[in-house]
């Protein structure tokens, strides 16, 4: 999987920086912008911010202002505070991941396309749901890795 999501969000990536490497060109440069071009490149890129979004969910490398970190000493009250973390990223990723489906539900019922190319827009909007529920996943992953190290007394 690890492979996988590098090579996916390298391709993304890269088709991001030629669209806008093209558009720059085109537009700038030879004065001739390409219609649509700002259409097709919102689908790479929303999915890019999204799995983005998933993949430091899942190194766990989200920033973070642990300021309570310099106040705790032991390595169970950093534990202890991690799973306090994670708890509260569930709680408020599982609301978000309940707005999320409505709202997947209400792209999929109406089925709105892009202006100029009519593309649907049904396949840059189910990224949100994909991508929070997939952070959702990893964030109970390192909750209950949290709650293993809490019970053996080992370190994060």
């Amino acid at each position: 999987m690890d492979t996988f999501s590098k090579y996916l969000l390298t391709a993304l990536i890269l088709s991001v920086a030629l669209g806008q490497f093209v558009q720059v060109i085109t537009r700038y440069v030879l004065q001739v912008p390409v219609m649509g071009l700002e259409e097709t490149m919102a689908y790479p890129t929303i999915w890019l911010y999204i799995l983005g979004s998933v993949n430091a969910s899942r190194e766990n490398t989200h920033i973070r202002a642990n300021v309570l970190e310099i106040f705790i000493k032991t390595n169970r009250g950093h534990t202890i505070l991690a799973i306090v973390g994670e708890v509260i990223s569930l709680i408020v990723g599982l609301w978000l991941l309940s707005w999320a489906w409505d709202y997947t539900r209400y792209a999929w019922r109406v089925w709105r396309e892009s202006p100029t190319l009519y593309i649907p827009t049904f396949y840059s909007d189910v990224a949100l749901v994909i991508g929070l529920g997939l952070m959702m996943a990893y964030t109970a992953m390192h909750l209950m890795r949290h709650i293993a190290s809490l019970r053996t007394g080992g370190t994060l």
